[in-house]
């Protein structure tokens, strides 16, 4: 049955890593990991390679953090914000292929991968999509051992729920303190103004999620009920703004005890 908390002072940070691509690097990934309780590790489709993979599993196990399948679409070039036409079976065979891959280098270095969550435009068209997103439950739901699936929260999770019960499916939802979200609850493209969120705002956009008084650009109040709290690895000053976020959050759990 899928899960469902409510919104909770205890929110778990995930963040995407393992985005580096042969001599190409992006992000801090030894900083970041002792920071998260969950590690996106990308499977070499949006970004990674063999060696990037292997490298970031043996770091998030030395740190015990959690490890989950950044899947996404076959986009190197665009890091995986392109949309592409694949569904149905393709997909399914798309995501198993990439769930393989990092399972198969987590196994090797005695680790294990416990969550799938869709990248970029995958993440976001499965959103917009409810046949799209039912391929990726139906991927995700016949893996071979039970994993969970991260989906967006939004204002309106029931149709999400009721899909992720019907596939069987263990669901975290998730908020991003480092995005700008739109009134109907969606994070705004990343081409528009505003999109990302860094520094203070993010730390205070981080505390109106755990306290369930998130705005959106334009002011509208959304009620989210999240499992867990992203902060991407590229954002401008990640690891900053992840002890930032941190601290806040403990210092308000201190204050509430």
């Amino acid at each position: 049955m899928a899960k469902h908390t409510q919104i909770s002072r205890s929110l778990t940070i995930n963040c995407d890593l393992g985005e580096s691509y042969g001599a190409w690097q992006l992000g801090c990934d030894a900083d970041v990991m002792p920071l998260i309780d969950s590690a996106n590790i990308a499977c070499g489709y949006h970004a990674g390679d063999p060696s990037v993979i292997r490298r970031t599993v043996s770091l998030a196990k030395k740190h015990k953090v959690e490890i989950g399948a950044h899947v996404a679409y076959p986009d190197l070039s665009g890091f995986g914000r392109r949309s592409m036409a694949i569904r149905g079976d393709a997909l399914v065979d798309l995501l198993h292929y990439q769930m393989a891959a990092l399972d198969g280098m987590a196994q090797t270095e005695g680790a294990r991968v416990r969550y799938v969550k869709p990248h970029g435009a995958l993440y976001n068209d499965m959103m917009n999509d409810r046949e799209l997103l039912a391929d990726v439950m139906r991927a995700v739901a016949t893996w071979h051992r039970a994993v969970d699936l991260v989906v967006l929260a939004t204002p309106k999770d029931k149709k999400v729920v009721e899909l992720g019960i019907f596939y069987g499916l263990s669901l975290r939802f998730e908020a991003f303190a480092d995005r700008a979200y739109t009134s109907a609850g969606h994070l705004v493209s990343r081409g528009n103004t505003g999109a990302v969120l860094d520094g203070e705002r993010a730390i205070k956009q981080a505390l109106s999620i755990a306290n369930g008084q998130l705005q959106s650009i334009r002011g509208k109040k959304l009620s989210l009920q999240p499992d867990t709290l992203c902060v991407h690895g590229d954002t401008p000053g990640a690891v900053a703004l992840l002890r930032g976020i941190r601290r806040a959050l403990s210092s308000q759990t201190t204050a509430q005890s």
